[in-house]
């Protein structure tokens, strides 16, 4: 479990699992996300919403994962665009550390 400062004078926080991660990677949230000054502000929490929106509409699957996220993270309401930087900071440490699992166990 990490922790991550989600303002900037240090008085809200919030819990990211391992599992938090791993949603992330595997729906590619991160994804050209911001744009090229790779500056976050509100409007790209905007995106990020918008996007994860979209997947829950058209997904047909097993979405409990993404539905986790958005519940603890994404909507919460101590998620502002200081909380987002500091989570796209945690994932690009996390996803350097963890490797993904091989597709091509045989």
């Amino acid at each position: 479990m990490y922790t991550i400062q989600t303002n900037q004078s240090g008085t809200r926080s919030m819990q990211i699992s391992d599992v938090h991660l791993a949603t992330i990677r595997k729906y590619g949230l991160f994804n050209n996300l911001t744009d090229s000054n790779g500056f976050v502000d509100e409007s790209v929490l905007e995106k990020l919403k918008l996007s994860v929106r979209s997947l829950i509409a058209a997904e047909n699957g097993d979405i409990k994962d993404l539905l986790n996220l958005c519940i603890d993270v994404i909507y919460h309401d101590n998620m502002k665009a200081f909380g987002l930087q500091k989570l796209m900071t945690l994932y690009t440490e996390w996803n350097a550390e963890h490797s993904e699992p091989s597709e091509h166990n045989e």
